[in-house]
């Protein structure tokens, strides 16, 4: 889709979500999806923000459509702690976020979606540290991406080794949201530099 497409029609987001036009209007009507009216016409449109919201609080793929969200891979043993990762990021309205518990599933996961930022706990037993930024970086599609490392207890030399292994970033668990938020947002953006926090 064109990234300078903000606002689509109602055939438009037909097309994206696999119905019918008229179901479309359905939605639009009882208010479960969101836009606005052409002035003096019956004619719908929905911002692509309010159609990205729409699909992922009913669970519907987004197709590449992730309106300039940041993708993120969210690798954590802890399906759990992954998932309250994974909410609270989305939660935020600009990131479109993968949850994997295992390396096999992240590389898989990363090949499909490549991710902005992964975020992965560094004491998982089946990848170490070293293999991860190897992955990342020998990738041609996925060596800009950004890893964080994140572990409980996890010490400023453990953090700064990261650092020197090729890692964007870290945190130690347990975390403020807000804390991993300005580090996400500070290893991606192009001016980004190691950062940690």
């Amino acid at each position: 889709m064109d990234d300078q497409k903000k606002v689509l029609t109602t055939g438009d987001v037909a097309r994206l979500c696999s119905v019918a036009p008229r179901t479309v209007s359905k939605w639009f009507d009882s208010g479960e999806l969101r836009g606005y009216r052409i002035p003096g016409s019956k004619d719908r449109r929905i911002p692509v923000a309010q159609l990205v919201r729409f699909m992922r609080a009913n669970g519907m793929p987004l197709n590449g459509l992730d309106a300039g969200d940041q993708r993120i891979l969210v690798l954590d043993a802890d399906r759990d702690f992954a998932e309250l990762l994974q909410a609270a990021l989305v939660a935020e309205g600009r990131y479109d976020v993968f949850v994997c518990t295992t390396a096999l599933e992240a590389g898989a996961a990363a090949a499909e979606s490549k991710p902005h930022a992964v975020i992965v706990d560094i004491s998982l037993t089946d990848v170490t540290p070293e293999s991860m930024t190897q992955f990342f970086r020998s990738n041609a599609d996925l060596e800009a991406t950004a890893l964080i490392g994140i572990s409980t207890g996890l010490s400023e030399t453990e953090g700064h080794a990261l650092l020197e292994l090729g890692f964007a970033g870290f945190l130690a668990k347990p975390f403020d949201v807000g804390a991993l938020i300005r580090l996400i947002d500070r290893v991606t953006s192009p001016a980004a530099s190691h950062a940690a926090v």
